[in-house]
């Protein structure tokens, strides 16, 4: 069978499973999470889990970006290293990576069939579960000396949280997909510290005093040493252009050192910060030169990537009002006063109010779309919304028509920014590259 047939149908049998990612929020709230069907396909495989030293990585925002240093600097450090994200931007097998390297397509749909009467044997495991299942087993099997995991949702009973990491992360905290995870952030930190294992190294982002509070006494609970950046690790920021950024880490003992990364945005600096204090304590063997080195290579795109920088076109993650807020700030530090043309789709579950008000004035025109995803809100929700917000604000579907339409208003002075959902900003990124390929 020809390679990308049989990858579609790779894909097609593993989205055949309940999976959560696809489901509308009254529908999580309800949903079955527990570890023991995760468990259960895990012996059958042989607990290939066990096989290499992880860091585990949980939090509301910058988690990605701060798994995607920490496997950067690794790698540059001589380590095979395995990196396991979601979702993925345009790819599924993005999520699985050695190396920085996705894993083929051939090579997933061989994966694949190996887990099949694995699976055959559990009820009830959903698409997450076995693509997790999946990433540990390809770690393995490619003999990585560690592995960098991020969870999906929430931690305590996401389908990562049956490994016994080196260090146990926590990124910066902040509302978001509170149906499942609670409506107060001491709530939130519960769940998202419940990846934290007794004994095991804590590194945690700065915190709001709520969440912070809850992730001290968990640590205290079960024994574990607590790294706090900002406190424990302190961070100055340097010179920033469209190329990157500087900035100066110290940590215990007055020890300071130099980075630069290509990511945008001030809170990057915290990322990369925690990745650090989480390669510090993480027992690994890495230098400060190897550190470095992966740091100023990293690549994470759609996180303030700038496509195009005159007139500037930018793909952006951020899909909550804190998320939103740090974007409309990192707009200020690089184009002060360009009106904005936003691309703009969401889940329904989503402050619209609060990310949209976070860009407030910088707004020229929303363009309200919708990604091709059964969680996504009708344009013309968006619309009302907006409108009684007392922003301009048009409905313009399929995505591919909105940029064009972006492109077209924001003319040679303007902006055109793609956020508020990543489904949204993969698609914008594909017509993008389709649109400048042609």
């Amino acid at each position: 069978m020809e390679t990308e047939t049989a990858y579609d149908l790779a894909l097609d049998y593993l989205y055949s499973f309940v999976d959560y990612s696809l489901k509308k929020a009254s529908e999580l709230a309800r949903a079955d999470f527990n570890l023991e069907r995760m468990f259960a396909l895990l012996e059958e495989l042989g607990h290939p889990q066990r096989g290499y030293p992880l860091i585990h990585v949980a939090g509301t925002k910058g988690k990605g970006s701060t798994c995607a240093l920490a496997a950067a600097a690794l790698t540059a450090g001589g380590f095979r290293t395995g990196l396991y994200t979601s979702p993925h931007l345009q790819d599924f097998v993005e999520r699985i990576q050695v190396s920085g390297r996705p894993i083929g397509h051939a090579e997933l749909v061989e994966l694949v069939e190996q887990v099949k009467p694995a699976v055959a044997g559990i009820p009830r495991l959903t698409t997450f579960e076995i693509t997790t299942a999946l990433a540990f087993l390809y770690f393995a099997q490619q003999k990585v000396d560690a592995a960098v995991v991020e969870v999906g949702l929430g931690g305590r009973l996401d389908a990562t949280n049956v490994v016994v990491p080196r260090v146990s992360v926590i990124t910066s905290l902040s509302y978001d997909h509170m149906a499942v995870l609670g409506n107060t952030l001491a709530q939130i930190a519960g769940e998202k510290a419940g990846i934290v294992k007794p004994g095991v190294p804590v590194v945690s982002a700065p915190q709001e005093a709520e969440a912070l509070a809850v992730i001290e006494q968990t640590a205290q609970e079960r024994g574990c040493p607590l790294t706090l950046v900002g406190r424990d690790v302190s961070f100055e920021a340097g010179e920033h252009s469209l190329d990157g950024q500087s900035f100066t880490l110290t940590g215990a003992g007055g020890r300071r050192a130099a980075f630069h990364i290509p990511l945008l945005g001030r809170h990057q600096i915290v990322n990369a910060a925690t990745a650090w204090a989480a390669l510090r304590v993480s027992g690994l063997e890495l230098d400060e030169e190897a550190i470095r080195r992966g740091f100023a290579a990293v690549r994470w795109p759609a996180r303030f990537q700038v496509v195009r920088r005159q007139p500037p076109v930018v793909l952006d993650s951020a899909h909550n009002t804190d998320s939103f807020e740090k974007l409309a700030q990192t707009l200020e530090d690089y184009f002060p006063n360009r009106p904005v043309t936003l691309i703009f789709g969401s889940s329904e579950d989503k402050d619209l109010a609060g990310m949209l008000k976070a860009l407030g004035r910088r707004l020229a025109l929303i363009l309200a779309t919708r990604a091709d995803h059964p969680r996504a809100l009708a344009a013309e929700k968006i619309v009302e919304q907006a409108r009684q917000m007392g922003m301009r604000c048009e409905a313009v579907v399929p995505v591919e028509a909105a940029l064009a339409r972006a492109l077209e208003e924001a003319g040679e002075e303007g902006l055109v920014l793609s956020a508020g959902s990543m489904f949204v900003t993969a698609e914008v990124k594909t017509a993008w590259e389709k649109l400048t390929h042609a």
